[in-house]
This record gives structure tokens, C-alpha cells and sequence, in this order.
């Protein structure tokens, strides 16, 4: 089988890495960077040292920047191709991939920017208006790159309707050092990962203001309790949030310091502006442009978010850090529920 991952951040690459270097002899790997330059360093140093410096990459993973139409021209059906790009991407790739004859997964987390009066969409959403017949799905569930590619013990789920995806999703990357679940609710898995993001934020910035962990425990189940609620509405099965792309991603999120969304909230509540925060991670915190578009759309489905409410004005400017905590806490009673 061949593996191409589409995508050298250091998501794409520590998930390329692991696969080389744990896969079977009859997997080949291959790690494609947009930028030739890249490209050609992390050939040459068998280093990322963009973003996964420090971590030498398998002599068996091939690194690649050519066309992608001739990269993906030899692929059969038995053959997997992962897109590791951001979200804003992710419709860009599909469309090149649409014809595509292997499996197809995307790793991204989040919803596309809404446009106009369409709502912004999640992965399978856009897969089924631009390339409706390919079989794909996604891999998620709570990880950071860093500790993939140092072979730390991690969970991650395949979520797919297509058993050759999730199949070939477990072929890949199940190893002794990563384990991966197979599942077939997509939505499920997608809003998990998407508004785990957020609740990220609001957790940073929990612990930012050191409010304590009475706070952050309350704040995170909270979370979960929103998550659950726009996941149903969308289509989801509960019992998904009680999992690794729910749950598990939720508490990695919102408590690793190695999360970007997190530390978005850390530095708004030491009073760095939106831009500041942003500009200070060089890389993508995917919870900050899906905020908006998570709220609209529970919104459309009257789905209540407060939580969700507090980060997006937070991040619009409407409020101040102290200021979204006392509108959460001022909220009437209410029984617990989701």
C-alpha cells in the first residue's frame, strides 16, 4: 500500500514519520511539501526544521514536491492519501483529489470560514459538494505532534461510512505507539474535533486569569455539554462525544500546554490583543477562525452555545476577559443537561 501524506506541518509530517518508520515492509510512504524549498531541506537534513525541529525523520520516508497530478497518477484503490493542510485548504485539495482511485482522509479540525449566506462547512460537507465520489473520511482524536513523533503512547480514531477507509486508516498508522479506533460517525468525530478548539480558548483564558480548577473542571464539562448538543442537532450519535474525538480531545485541548488554542487564551487574558496572540504561536489555532462559524450554525439550529458566545466576543473585541467570565457566571440557574 501506498501512503501519501499531502501536507508538511507538523501534523502531516510527525503522522508521515510515525507510518515510516513503525508501517510494514509493504507500505512506502511518502511526505509531499507545497514548498520545493522545504522540501528539498527536509530531504537533505532529514529534519522538519520548520515545524518539528529537532526530530530526525526516517531514512524509509520519501519526501516529495512534485506535481500532484503525477504524484497521485500510479494510485490504485488499495492506496491512502491524507490531507494535512489547514482547514482553509482542505476544499482546494479535495477538488485535485476528486478523481483520486485510493482512499482518501483529511486530518484538519474545524469548520471552513462561512461565505456569503452559505454556513461554513465541515469536512464531509465540503467532500460531498465538490468531490462526492470519492471514499474518504477523517483521522482525529487527542494528539500533539511532538509526542507522535517521538513514539509517546496515543488514541486516535478513523471515521469514515467506508470500512476501506477506516481500514486503510488502521493499516497505516496503528503501530505499537499509536492506536487507532475505528468509528463510522463522522459528524460526530468532525464537530468534536472542531469545538474542542474553541472551548480551548475559553479554557486558556480560564487559566490565564487563574480563576482555578473548579473553574477550568466546570468550564470543561460545559464544553462537552455544548459539543453534544450541536453535534445531535447536526446528525451525530451522543455517545461519540463520550470518546476519544470528543472527550479526549476536549481534555487535551483545553489543558496541554502544548495546544495553540489554549495559548490563545492564556495571552488574552495578560491582555495581548487578538493579533499579538495570533502572530506569537507561527502557526495555524484553527479555534480561532472556526469560533464565528460555530456559533452561526448553532444558531440556525437554535442550539444554545453560551460558552461558544463568550469566545466569539471575546475574539470580536465586545468583551473584555473579565467581562466574559461575569457574563457566564450571571446566567440564571438552570438544571444540568445537555
Amino acid at each position: 500500500m501506498k501512503v501519501i501524506v499531502l501536507g508538511a506541518g507538523a501534523w502531516g509530517t510527525a503522522l508521515a514519520a510515525s507510518a515510516a518508520l513503525h508501517g510494514s515492509n509493504a507500505q512506502a510512504v511518502t511526505l509531499w511539501a507545497r514548498d520545493p524549498q522545504q522540501a528539498r531541506e527536509m530531504e537533505t537534513q532529514r529534519e522538519n526544521s520548520r515545524y518539528l525541529p529537532g526530530f530526525a525523520l526516517p531514512s524509509a520516508l520519501q519526501i516529495s514536491h512534485t506535481a500532484l497530478s503525477s504524484l497521485l497518477a500510479p494510485l490504485t484503490c488499495e492506496d491512502l492519501v491524507v490531507i494535512a493542510t489547514p482547514m482553509s485548504a482542505l476544499r482546494g485539495m479535495l477538488l485535485a483529489l476528486q478523481n483520486c482511485p485510493g482512499q482518501v482522509a483529511w486530518l484538519c479540525k474545524g469548520f471552513e470560514a462561512a461565505v456569503g449566506s452559505n454556513p461554513g462547512r465541515l469536512g464531509h460537507e465540503i467532500q460531498a459538494e465538490v468531490a462526492p465520489k470519492l471514499k474518504a473520511g477523517i483521522l482525529s482524536g487527542p494528539s500533539f505532534a511532538q509526542e507522535v513523533v517521538r513514539a509517546q503512547p496515543t488514541a486516535l480514531v478513523a471515521a469514515s461510512v467506508h470500512a476501506s477507509v477506516r481500514d486503510a486508516l488502521v493499516a497505516a498508522f496503528h503501530s505499537p505507539s499509536v492506536r487507532v479506533y475505528a468509528n463510522d460517525d463522522v459528524v460526530g468525530v468532525e464537530v468534536g474535533g472542531a469545538v474542542k478548539n474553541v472551548l480551548a480558548i475559553a479554557t486558556g483564558l480560564c487559566d490565564g486569569l487563574q480563576l482555578g480548577l473548579n473553574a477550568r473542571a466546570a468550564l470543561i464539562t460545559r464544553g462537552l455539554a455544548e459539543m453534544t448538543r450541536l453535534g445531535v442537532a447536526l446528525g451525530a450519535k451522543p455517545e461519540t462525544f463520550m470518546g476519544l474525538s470528543g472527550l479526549g480531545d476536549l481534555v487535551l485541548t483545553a489543558t496541554g500546554d502544548l495546544s495553540r488554542n489554549r495559548r490563545v487564551g492564556l495571552a488574552l487574558a495578560q491582555g495581548r490583543s487578538l493579533e499579538q496572540a495570533v502572530q506569537a504561536l507561527g502557526h495555524v489555532a484553527e479555534g480561532v477562525y472556526s469560533a464565528r462559524t460555530v456559533l452561526q450554525r448553532a444558531r440556525s439550529l437554535g442550539i444554545s452555545m453560551p460558552i461558544t458566545e463568550g469566545v466569539v466576543a471575546l475574539l470580536d473585541g465586545q468583551l473584555q476577559p473579565q467581562q466574559a467570565v461575569a457574563a457566564l457566571m450571571g446566567r440564571g440557574p438552570a438544571a444540568e443537561g445537555f
